[in-house]
């Protein structure tokens, strides 16, 4: 069962993303209430940093973002991402924001 989003954070990623010296891509994200408490959640060490978790769904199944969102879904915060494959299909991929464990993978319909 899906949970409405406890925060979103519809990073549209038209803008290219950089890298943080460490090839972990850098998201840049518009200032306001949920990227402030997404950042609070990071510093208490209770989700990890959006860019790690990135580069983690990077190393297992590379693409190009087009949209992330922090929800509260399986008991647990959340990153949701969809991506495009490099082989064009849209995936979306549901994260342990704690952990970066994938914890399910669908491929969207047209």
């Amino acid at each position: 069962m899906r949970m409405r989003p406890c925060l979103v954070l519809a990073l549209m990623l038209a803008l290219p993303a950089m890298a943080d010296g460490q090839g972990a891509p850098v998201v840049p994200v518009a200032p306001g209430p949920d990227v402030e408490l997404a950042r609070d959640l990071v510093e208490r060490g209770q989700i990890l940093p959006l860019a790690k978790v990135l580069a983690l769904l990077q190393a297992r199944h590379p693409g190009q973002v087009v949209e992330v969102e922090l929800e509260y879904s399986y008991g647990k915060l959340v990153y949701e991402v969809d991506m495009i494959t490099r082989d064009g299909r849209l995936i979306e991929v549901d994260l342990d924001a704690a952990t970066g464990a994938i914890l399910d993978l669908d491929e969207e319909d047209d």
